[in-house]
């Protein structure tokens, strides 16, 4: 019975507007997917890390993970031309490793670098009691229905909304049923395994997620995410 962590570092990061893909940015000289491994490899529950990586980063990506003692990772593969593709290749990989029918998978953005210990064990703990678990955070924000982007004459309750993060947990035998009958159905590409969770008829369940679990996309994102790792918590301020 194991608590794997996918963690998923195909893209190239282009709206960043960077020469190198976005998690491998430097922050104060750390990799911003180091943040995100070494959430991973501190967390007690978790037993392995495996990577779906950008082609022609995995060396560096090695390189990275041995500079800063990322023991547990155990593999890296491709990535493919979307982000399912990316995450069937790194589920494969580990179906090659992992046989048991209680294993489950964590699959998480590599350009998340802020996952918090306490995200991933309410993760963890969702997923072996309901059977999945999705890192959601409640919408703060009036949402505005439009056809057109330039008029809006409805609105979405906010309370009957959430907003999705990462990591997202499955039972690997599952997710990968799932998976295979995505191929059969030809499915189009999910943007998220939640999304192909309810796509397929099944319930998703939501877990904590958190402000901070900031996900890295534009430049002033990683302006965000440097202006984190620097701020202290107020010691009058509550949790």
């Amino acid at each position: 019975m194991r608590n794997l962590a996918l963690v998923i570092a195909g893209g190239i990061g282009s709206r960043t507007h960077q020469d190198i893909p976005k998690q491998f940015i430097n922050v104060h000289d750390i990799p911003v997917i180091i943040y995100t491994l070494e959430a991973f490899q501190t967390h007690p529950q978790i037993d392995a890390i495996e990577v779906v990586c950008l082609e022609g980063w995995h060396d560096v990506l090695r390189a990275y993970a041995k500079q800063f003692s990322i023991t547990k990772l155990e593999n890296i593969v491709t990535g493919g031309v979307t982000g399912q593709d990316s995450i069937r290749n790194g589920l494969y990989d580990l179906a090659n490793r992992y046989h048991d029918d209680n294993d489950i998978v964590l699959i998480h953005d590599s350009i998340r670098p802020m996952v918090s210990a306490e995200v991933i064990s309410d993760n963890i703990r969702v997923c072996r009691e309901r059977g999945n678990a999705t890192a959601v955070i409640p919408c703060t924000s009036v949402m505005l229905t439009t056809n057109d982007s330039v008029i809006s004459e409805g609105q979405i309750p906010r309370d009957n909304l959430k907003i999705t993060q990462t990591p997202q947990a499955f039972f690997l035998k599952e997710l990968l049923e799932v998976h295979g009958k995505a191929i059969t159905m030809d499915l189009l590409p999910s943007i998220s395994s939640c999304a192909l969770y309810i796509e397929m008829g099944k319930k998703v369940y939501l877990s904590l997620g958190s402000e901070k679990n900031i996900k890295i996309t534009t430049s002033e994102d990683i302006e965000i995410f440097q202006a984190l790792l620097e701020s202290k918590r107020p010691e009058w301020l509550k949790k």
